[in-house]
């Protein structure tokens, strides 16, 4: 059953796609060109809307297999009610905005709300962990914020990395693929086939997606596929140790460090860090001479990465595991100076590597 939802899922998503695109152009949610955009044309948004469907397809066909299967542990009896209803707020919310462009409050307000139905009625809480050395830490009346802070900030994260033609899917395949990898090795048969099939819906829309593109997803798209991976992240890790907790955040490295350093960029520039700028990874490379579909390609390289790190530390033993942490750590800080991510004087790693050898 499992391998039928993965073809319809993909033929879904590769016909609805063209569909999709014609709407898009009749209720004019398209993206005009703009200083901080690379198309010089326009181009119809709402893309999202065909992953999503055939999404719902695929999941369709594989209903009776996802009830009769254990849920993850300490999750609600409507657990995949919850994740459909939320997913149903935040593409909504997608499509006005691809539409009208409504403001960063209003998008907010649906995250926020699609994150309290998957808390609350999906009981999805990050409830405790256990740190090395100085055993269970149990959250309280912070799992509720922490874990909107998680699918609030995944979420943003990958509509941040929206810039090119392919990124954000081709980043959001390989994070399911490995989700669905993880899940796999920790016999998660409900994470494991949700996303297996959003995966393949999102490598149908990428046959459009992908440089030169035919359409973009939009924020229908980056908000929904950023809102499936936090949620399935932690159905997948929730609950465990602190090195099993670290795991999503290596295997979401790229749109969390993206983001990080934006932040960080922002502050130290005195701007808000919701103030949009032409400074992100994909934008660094740009400027570094890399083309369209290298820097495309480069990013799904550092992606995989990230991914391959994640399943090897997965079975790393403890001190293999802080040792894989480190090396990451340093890794990750380096290219960031060097490229620029976090400002073009923005070198304390380096600056330190140089005093140091003078």
């Amino acid at each position: 059953m499992l391998y039928v939802s993965l073809i319809a899922a993909f033929v879904a998503s590769i016909l609805l796609t063209p569909l999709v695109k014609r709407l898009a152009f009749r209720i004019g949610a398209v993206d005009a060109p703009n200083y901080r955009k690379v198309h010089a044309r326009i181009m119809p948004r709402l893309g999202g809307l065909a992953i999503f469907l055939a999404f719902l397809i695929g999941v369709g066909i594989l209903y009776p297999f996802l009830i009769s299967i254990p849920q993850p542990q300490n999750t609600g009896k409507y657990l995949l009610v919850a994740i459909i209803i939320g997913a149903c707020i935040i593409v909504a919310t997608g499509v006005v905005d691809d539409m009208r462009e409504i403001s960063a409050k209003a998008k907010m307000l649906g995250q926020l709300v699609a994150a309290l139905i998957v808390i609350f009625v999906g009981g999805i809480q990050i409830e405790f962990i256990t740190l090395p050395f100085v055993g269970e830490l149990n959250f309280g009346l912070l799992s509720i914020p922490l874990t909107i802070l998680w699918i609030v900030g995944i979420t943003n994260a990958i509509n941040l990395i929206d810039g090119l033609d392919g990124l954000a899917a081709g980043v959001s395949s390989i994070a399911l693929i490995t989700l669905a990898g993880m899940a796999f090795i920790m016999s998660n048969m409900f994470v494991l086939a949700i996303a297996a099939v959003l995966a393949v819906a999102t490598i149908g829309f990428l046959f459009y997606n992908f440089h030169p593109a035919k359409i973009f997803m939009g924020d229908t798209g980056a908000l929904f596929l950023g809102f499936m991976i936090s949620v399935l992240a932690l159905l997948g890790f929730k609950n465990v140790t602190f090195f099993s907790l670290i795991i999503p955040v290596i295997m979401l490295g790229v749109p969390i460090s993206d983001t990080l350093f934006a932040i960080v960029r922002r502050v130290r520039m005195k701007k808000k860090w919701s103030d949009p700028d032409k400074s992100h990874l994909h934008h660094r490379l740009l400027d570094m001479g890399f083309t369209h579909r290298q820097t495309v390609l480069i990013i799904y390289g550092i992606a995989m990465m990230f991914g391959l790190a994640a399943i090897i530390f997965s079975m790393a033993k403890l001190w293999g595991a802080i040792l894989l942490i480190t090396v990451i750590l340093v890794a990750v800080e380096i290219f960031v100076e060097i490229i620029g991510l976090a400002g073009k004087n923005y070198k304390p790693l380096l600056n330190f590597v140089r005093i140091f050898n003078k």
